[in-house]
């Protein structure tokens, strides 16, 4: 290791900053955000950093900085934007005893810049020893997507709760455990969901009784359409932390395999007339490996509380007291429109969207047909396949224009997404192609003929349509 790894304090520090360029702008900018009172050196100033002088956000000093000038500074940071000039600078500063960092030039630095992720009190450096700062910027913009937005809320979270944990909990291998408890349980997600009377409420539990530390939860998660890659941060997080996982039909290998390796995975998904388990079945699991003590997670497709029952399995949690966070996923309707290329809303073609299922508890939609065959708007039928041609004899009983186009999207977002396009008049036939295919989504309306078409296409399709 040949940089040691520290932060500095700079808080109402003097700090120098050599030279008047965009990157000595970007150093300042840094610096004001750790609270240094900052002194610019530089005969001109790029025009973003002269208004930070304005502001009385910086001090600026129109002269080459001599010895005597930076004897008073912590730290000085070059960056003249000049190899000569760089060099006379950092000699300067060394000259005067400050250590000193030039930008883009390793060999003339006393200590490197590292890149940085910042969560509020949470800060993370990454370094490559100035071998590779693209590497270091690289593995910083991973490190930003593993991080929770509110990590610097539950830092001072757990702060506020450092002195009554110490007070309470005599042992250090005791406030371990608490603290284990809470930075990795529902105590953290709580904070994190933006629930801090929750999280106080069960922090103080932990604290009451140690056998809490124990105690389950469970988190009703939308893994989304399909693709991997728009699970949510917080989704994957919560994948990777569950003991237990409850997964539907929907949720496909792909998502699952970013499940942690050593958690369990069971089977509760429901396709057409055979349900490996009842809705029933599946509220009472999750509720008793719950209390268990297991973190527990329910992973729907798409969004929990779109067609997903999510509301169900709250409900039924809520009333046995247990602890229930909901993460939303990206719904079938949005992923699989937007991966299909066809906009629910246009400003010229559709001022609204309708969500609908195929299929009721009765096995019969109530609905007024008349308002759903209103000619500007868009309708996505979910589990609607089997039903398609009844749907589409109602739409068009209702007065929906036969030519009304109309898509159907199978196994969207994945990579063996298929897409069929034509008119209201031809979906039992369309439907026919999917039979024996993935789940898939119906949309009716003006917008979908925009699905894999061209401009051209899509302007004759209308016509046809009206």
């Amino acid at each position: 290791m040949r940089h040691f790894p520290t932060f500095f304090d700079l808080q109402d520090k003097p700090v120098a900053v050599i030279g008047g360029t965009a990157m000595a702008l970007q150093r300042s900018r840094l610096l004001i955000a750790a609270g240094a009172r900052v002194t610019v050196f530089a005969r001109t100033l790029a025009p973003d950093l002269a208004e930070l002088t304005l502001d009385g956000q910086i001090r600026w000093e129109a002269a080459q900085a001599e010895p005597a000038d930076l004897a008073e500074y912590r730290l000085a940071f070059v960056a003249t934007g000049d190899a000569e000039g760089d060099a006379i600078a950092a000699e300067q500063a060394r000259r005067a005893g400050v250590a000193v960092n030039v930008v883009d030039r390793p060999e003339l630095c006393d200590f490197i810049m590292p890149a940085i992720v910042e969560r509020g009190a949470v800060t993370v450096g990454i370094s490559t020893g100035g071998a590779s700062p693209v590497l270091a910027r690289n593995l910083r913009a991973r490190i930003e997507a593993a991080l929770p937005a509110r990590l610097s809320e539950l830092a001072r979270f757990a702060a506020s709760f450092r002195d009554k944990a110490k007070s309470l909990i005599a042992g250090a291998a005791e406030r371990r455990r608490f603290w284990d408890a809470v930075l990795d349980g529902p105590v953290a997600e709580a904070v994190l969901a933006g629930r801090e009377e929750t999280a106080r409420s069960l922090a103080d539990e932990l604290l009451a009784d140690g056998a809490a530390a124990r105690k389950g939860a469970v988190y009703i998660v939308g893994a989304g359409p399909g693709d991997p890659d728009l699970l949510t941060f917080r989704a994957h997080r919560l994948m990777q932390q569950a003991d237990i996982v409850f997964h539907d039909e929907l949720v496909g290998p792909e998502v699952l395999n970013y499940v942690r390796r050593d958690a369990e995975r069971v089977y509760v998904g429901k396709i057409k007339s055979h349900h490996s388990k009842s809705q029933e079945q599946i509220n009472e699991l999750l509720a008793e490996h719950a209390r268990a003590g297991k973190r527990v997670l329910r992973l729907k497709g798409g969004d929990p509380f779109v067609f997903g029952r999510g509301g169900e399995e709250l409900d039924y949690l809520r009333r046995q007291g247990i602890e229930t966070i909901v993460v939303p996923g990206i719904t079938a309707a949005l992923g699989c429109a937007a991966s299909a290329g066809i906009p629910l809303t246009h400003r010229d073609h559709a001022s609204s969207v309708t969500f609908l299922t195929g299929h009721t508890r009765d096995g019969e939609l109530a609905t007024d047909w008349r308002v759903l065959a209103r000619p500007d708007q868009t309708l996505v039928v979910y589990m609607g396949l089997s039903n398609a041609a009844s749907l589409a004899a109602k739409l068009l009983v209702a007065g929906l224009p036969r030519g009304t186009p109309v898509a159907i999207v199978e196994r969207g977002t994945r990579p063996d997404q298929r897409v069929s396009t034509g008119a209201l008049s031809d979906l039992k036939a369309l439907a026919e192609r999917h039979k024996d295919g993935g789940p898939a989504l119906l949309i009716i309306g003006k917008v979908a003929a925009l699905a894999n078409a061209d401009i051209q296409t899509f302007a004759t399709s209308l016509k046809e349509a009206v």
